[in-house]
């Protein structure tokens, strides 16, 4: 005799199935370091144009002259209640790594973990077709994955794309003098925090979902100008984290304009309230060492400057005489919002980043 069908109604909400939700579930940089410091070195063959020397959003392997594969997988517990939505978020945050090194996405397999006892099939099936509509949205199919039985809600992509391996932005080369660029606001983890304890408004939501669900298509079009010089996306770190990834690979110094960054409307609002997630504290305890903030600098400006991003905007350094290209870009695929938010110095030590 079959199980009977559990009913919708009477399931948990699905962010109270996890410990943590989105890029905020990623491990701590600090911790993080610590594990790969002592992984054995591998050998690298000559085709491997980008590895995990740089902390980069995915791998690139060189096919020939005129092709390299870009590889990459992101999965992560619920960030949000709704399963279709849920998926619609772990799968373009998946999709995002592809555009973040310059390439378009060419097919996607779906990684799933599911507490089977917990959830109906119903759920979980809303959860994939969540994230095949993103699939499809950026014109790739499905063509695989795996599932298991887990005691958290798990869901994301391994993601395959395609680059012309002299397009390939690595996250390491940006220029002194360079102009930062960021496509999205940031927020994202304040207001999965005050969704998680029931206190984010209808509209509140709209926006995050809004944000969340915007594949970063910019990415090739951006990689195509000459004076686009290094890309990433920014995501669990927070835009703290990933600029000062930029500055570590550059061997110089960040200066970012907290005033110019785009902020999601509300924001700074909640996390005065304390809607605060804790991977905001865990990544200033990894990195805060090599970031300076003025001395007045509030505390929810930090807990956002550390904000951990699902799914969240390109970050794009490239000269000054090519910012209005890089800006037209932003505008003609949807994103409005992108500011110029800072550039790239001579570092005087030590690569940090600068917060005036």
């Amino acid at each position: 005799m079959n199980a009977p069908e559990r009913s919708i109604a009477s399931e948990p909400r699905l962010t109270s199935l996890s410990h943590g939700g989105g890029c905020g579930c990623k491990i701590a940089p600090g911790v993080l370091s610590e594990i790969l410091k002592g992984t054995a070195a591998m050998p690298i063959p000559k085709e491997l144009m980008v590895g995990i020397e740089t902390a980069d959003d995915a791998a690139v392997y060189r096919l020939n002259d005129e092709q390299a594969l870009i590889a990459t997988t992101d999965f992560f517990m619920p960030i949000v209640d709704d399963p279709y939505d849920f998926g619609r978020i772990a799968a373009t945050n998946a999709i995002s790594d592809v555009y973040a090194m310059g390439g378009r996405p060419i097919l996607a397999l779906a990684l799933v973990g599911m507490p089977i006892n917990v959830l109906s099939t119903q759920t979980i099936g809303r959860v994939l077709e969540g994230g095949a509509s993103v699939c499809r949205a950026a014109g790739i199919p499905i063509a695989g994955g795996h599932t298991i039985d887990s005691v958290e809600a798990i869901y994301g992509l391994v993601a395959l794309g395609l680059v012309h391996p002299d397009r390939v932005k690595r996250n390491s080369d940006a220029q002194a003098g360079d102009l930062l660029v960021l496509g999205k606001p940031v927020g994202v983890g304040v207001m999965s925090a005050a969704l998680k304890q029931g206190k984010l408004g209808d509209e509140g939501y709209a926006r995050m979902i809004a944000t969340t669900t915007r594949l970063n298509t910019p990415g090739p079009d951006l990689a195509a100008l000459p004076g686009v010089h290094a890309l990433t996306d920014v995501t669990g770190f927070g835009l703290a984290g990933h600029a000062l990834e930029l500055a570590r690979g550059a061997r110089c110094e960040v200066h970012l304009d907290w005033r110019a960054v785009p902020l999601m409307a509300g924001v700074r609002e909640l996390a005065g309230q304390g809607f605060v997630t804790g991977a905001s504290g865990r990544n200033w305890a990894g990195y805060g060492s090599d970031v300076v903030i003025p001395a007045n600098f509030a505390a929810e400006d930090l807990a956002l400057l550390t904000d951990p991003q699902t799914s969240g905007g390109l970050l794009v350094s490239c000269s000054p005489a090519a910012l209005d290209a890089v800006l037209k870009v932003f505008v003609q695929h949807g994103f409005g919002d992108a500011a110029v938010v800072g550039q790239i110095v001579p570092a005087s030590g030590a690569a940090r980043l600068v917060v005036r």
